[in-house]
């Protein structure tokens, strides 16, 4: 779950991490009285989920009230496109309005959870700000790792050795020392995948300040903190994958033009790549999970049928906990209530298979069946092209 750098600021101030001092917009009107606030020179920021906001326009520092106000109208309503929003970008819908400040130095600090180790991981490095991801990729030295161990913690030793790694000597490395360890508690506390901070700057005066922040929290433990319902902007997110989300359906929206329906998240990216290989080019990414019912199937089946871009589905279940012809009646219902006449070919095995496939091909339907994952696939390429 997502949620936007203003709000990060809020919660990681409540951290004792020091932030700019701003404030949240919906209008320019907002904006331009915001900036008055400040003494008129500001920085005006778009707020969208995504991250490269400053190389497309939206961070811009202005130098008066009216300029601020101007920045605004263009920014608010315009879909912003960075690297991390696709083509289709992301509408600019809140703005925040932030004092200036005199940067010293630039730093990259986040805890985050390493995958590899199912720890949590510090990243730390001297080199920081718009472009970290090219000193990942070109410079990889110049990145500390630290993996906690989750039964001793991050103790304060090890955060004075990122704080050392960093340049950072006296006061400043023992604040640094401070920061690295709220910025972990913050973590724990907070169930976050990640709490980063990018950049971390100190300031001409001397102080260490969260410039930009971004946190991320674990879907997963979203139950211990009904909270966070009220930080969700659901205008970042996909009309789809809202729907989905009300039915704990795992959905995410593609480029292509192959709805995908699949149990299980494995099964599914393993049905995303062999669409791939065969020239195909899936719509998205869904899992209705195991042990799914038929009317979870069929409200799945019709958010897939709600995206404009899709041509064709492509439905792959392995019936262990599911019953085949539960799957096969959740897909009928969902098609003949919206009257579906697109292609559709359903590869299933396991429980009820054979009653599942009956019921299919006797529903009237625009559906084919398969046997495997690779002949499913090439048959909704070749219905596809007219070629069945």
């Amino acid at each position: 779950m997502n949620i936007h750098e203003y709000q990060a600021k809020e919660i990681l101030g409540s951290y004792d991490i020091s932030v700019p001092r701003g404030r949240m917009t919906l209008t320019a009107d907002q904006v331009e009285r915001s900036a008055k606030m400040m003494g008129g020179r500001c920085v005006v920021k778009a707020q969208i989920y995504a991250g490269g906001r400053g190389k497309a326009g939206g961070v811009q520092l202005v130098h008066h009230p009216e300029q601020a106000h101007e920045v605004a109208k263009e920014l608010f309503g315009k879909r912003m496109v960075t690297p991390q929003t696709g083509p289709e970008g992301l509408k600019v819908r809140r703005i925040l309005v932030e004092e200036p400040v005199e940067i010293a130095r630039e730093f990259y600090l986040s805890v985050t959870l390493d995958r590899n180790s199912s720890r949590f991981c510090v990243i730390a490095s001297a080199e920081g700000g718009v472009d970290i991801e090219e000193v990942a990729a070109k410079s990889p030295e110049k990145i500390q790792v630290l993996t906690i161990d989750p039964f001793t913690g991050l103790r304060p030793y090890q955060a004075r050795r990122v704080a050392l790694g960093l340049g950072l000597k006296g006061d400043l490395a023992e604040d640094c020392v401070q920061l690295i360890l709220n910025l972990y508690r913050c973590a724990l506390e907070k169930d976050c995948s990640l709490v980063e901070i990018n950049p971390l700057v100190v300031t001409k005066a001397g102080w260490l300040l969260a410039l930009d922040a971004k946190i991320n929290f674990d879907d997963n433990a979203i139950f211990r903190h009904w909270e966070y319902h009220d930080l969700m902007d659901y205008s970042q997110m996909d009309p789809l994958e809202i729907s989905a989300g009300k039915f704990d359906l795992a959905y995410i929206k593609l480029e292509g033009n192959i709805g995908c329906m699949v149990n299980g998240a494995g099964l599914a990216m393993a049905t995303l790549d062999v669409l791939k290989e065969k020239g195909g080019y899936p719509a998205n990414f869904l899992d209705v999970g195991g042990g799914a019912t038929r009317e979870k199937v069929s409200e799945a089946f019709k958010i897939i049928l709600q995206d404009r871009d899709v041509r064709g589905v492509f439905v792959n279940i392995f019936g262990g906990i599911m019953r085949c012809d539960v799957i096969a009646q959740g897909i009928i219902e969902a098609a003949s209530e919206v009257h579906c006449t697109l292609p559709i070919v359903v590869r299933m095995d396991g429980s009820q298979v054979e009653e599942g496939k009956r019921l299919l091909l006797e529903s009237g339907l625009n559906v084919k069946t398969a046997d495997d994952l690779g002949g499913g696939a090439e048959t909704i390429m070749a219905m596809l092209a007219g070629n069945l």
